[in-house]
């Protein structure tokens, strides 16, 4: 199965902006489509954004519209989260999670380990 490894998370002010990384092994990735999530202390784990296979498609939850970009480059096995101007509410450890089908709803059945990422109010 895919193991997944993120990493880029860390402490930013808000407004300022962080890339994170998702790097796959044991599988290639074009078979997976992707998930962002994130779970804050207290809260349910949310998918913040999600792509296809092919990149074609994504999707992102209404509170990081405009600000997220979920990418991915298959050739490398990695899937991103670039965020920008962020705000104390995006505070939580980010997981990446993958599918092995493209859709972007259901059930994700990989998941990484987390990386923490810190916005100060």
């Amino acid at each position: 199965q895919v193991q997944l490894v993120e990493s880029g998370g860390g402490l930013v002010q808000a407004g300022g902006s962080l890339r994170l990384s998702c790097a796959a092994s044991e599988r290639p990735l074009n078979i997976y489509a992707m998930g962002w999530f994130r779970q804050a202390p207290g809260q349910e784990r949310e998918l913040v954004a999600a792509i296809t296979r092919s990149g074609v498609t994504t999707n992102y939850a209404d509170s990081v519209k405009g600000r997220f970009t979920i990418s991915r480059d298959n050739a490398r096995n990695t899937a991103y989260l670039q965020m920008s101007n962020l705000k104390p509410e995006d505070t939580a450890v980010y997981y990446c999670a993958a599918k092995p089908d493209d859709y972007l709803d259901g059930v994700y059945l990989y998941w990484g380990q987390g990386t923490q990422v810190t916005v100060p109010s």
